[in-house]
């Protein structure tokens, strides 16, 4: 990316442990200073998505909660507080600037339901043509268990996919993805450009470690494989930097950048691999994964090794390697049951089984996300 380049839509997603201060409460000052730089960056004609976490913090802080709850309805009712206490804070720090701002909260069954998800897209939209600056987050006051995004990391990732964004920045309380844990080893550097998250990335951004929200650097980088995917460019980058937006904006060599190598999928296999909830998980054999991944190949049966979950033939599951790695997710076309009793065989042999489906792959290419 060259200096000056402009962007037509921009998703940024701050996270709780960057939105706090020390006392674990919302940072007005941070806020403010956020807010300033969207305000500037809309001049320059980019419009601007802000997904926030937080609402947790503000509620606590609103309820005068002093620790983090560990109940879901004490949870949610200081998500409830939350997200009101936040909202005006946005809205008073953006109105500072002439901006009105709008709150969207998604939960994942908004997204999961095809009609539903191109609906949240439509009411972006509309938000960006009236100059709002939309503020997205998880409904936490409603969504629970498998309607629950997880982590505001894939939120915004998902914002970004069905908003056609030309750019996700994250912005973190670390300097980017490092090649070795900082803390352990203090030659340990950022890695400024990644164009595939294959197992040895991931290796290197380990468990989540941040005290304060729900999220640490695993949970971006499978943000960040999707982004790929999607081909929309993403940096991780620490958020309390100064003019930290605005000098990655600017071309400036800041974080870490993952780049698409490519235009990425259509806007159905992003939904299949992002939106839709998987109901289940197919292991599958050395052969079958470059086969898939390399070859843009349908998965067969015969390359499967092991069934996990309970699903029919039409819902997402996930296709992972040998060694555990989510390689892709796609529409199944049979059910747990019968790919149970026909995974590693060929389709002359599964025809014997299912006359009628002697050239059914397990998913087709055309309905399968490759990461």
């Amino acid at each position: 990316m060259s200096a000056g380049h402009s962007y037509g839509l921009v998703v940024v997603k701050v996270g709780s442990s960057t939105l706090v201060d020390a006392s674990g409460t919302p940072d007005t000052g941070f806020i403010s200073s956020l807010s300033a730089q969207i305000a500037r960056t809309m001049e320059g004609g980019t419009r601007v998505i802000l997904v926030s976490s937080g609402a947790v913090a503000a509620g606590m802080e609103r309820l005068a909660i002093g620790s983090r709850p560990k109940d879901t309805p004490t949870l949610q009712a200081c998500a409830a507080a939350g997200q009101a206490r936040l909202t005006e804070m946005y809205a008073d720090a953006f109105a500072r600037h002439g901006l009105r701002c709008a709150q969207v909260l998604l939960t994942r069954g908004d997204t999961a339901e095809r009609s539903s998800y191109l609906n949240a897209r439509n009411t972006l939209e509309r938000l960006l043509e009236l100059g709002a600056v939309p503020v997205v987050n998880e409904n936490d006051t409603v969504s629970t268990g498998e309607l629950a995004f997880g982590d505001n990391d894939m939120l915004g990732a998902i914002v970004s996919s069905l908003a056609g964004a030309d750019l996700y920045v994250v912005l973190s309380d670390v300097d980017g993805l490092y090649d070795s844990n900082p803390e352990l080893n203090p030659e340990a550097s950022v890695i400024r450009k990644v164009t595939k998250v294959d197992g040895r990335i991931m290796r290197m951004a380990g468990s989540p470690t941040s005290a304060v929200g729900t999220g640490g650097m695993r949970t971006k980088v499978r943000a960040a494989r999707a982004m790929l995917a999607a081909g929309i460019p993403m940096v991780i980058c620490r958020g309390r930097a100064h003019a930290v937006l605005e000098e990655v904006l600017s071309g400036r060599e800041v974080g870490t950048r993952f780049e698409p190598a490519n235009a990425g999928e259509g806007a159905r296999k992003m939904w299949i691999g992002l939106a839709g909830i998987s109901r289940g998980q197919l292991r599958v054999d050395d052969g079958a994964a470059k086969a898939v991944v390399e070859g843009g190949s349908s998965l067969l049966p015969v390359g499967v090794t092991a069934v996990e979950g309970d699903f029919e033939p039409g819902d997402i599951v996930g296709v992972v390697d040998g060694e555990g790695l989510l390689i892709g997710r796609g529409v199944v076309r049979y059910s747990s049951h019968e790919l149970e009793k026909i995974q590693g065989l060929k389709l002359d042999v599964v025809a014997r089984f299912y006359p009628d489906r002697a050239d059914v792959p397990c998913i087709h290419r055309d309905e399968l996300l490759v990461f």
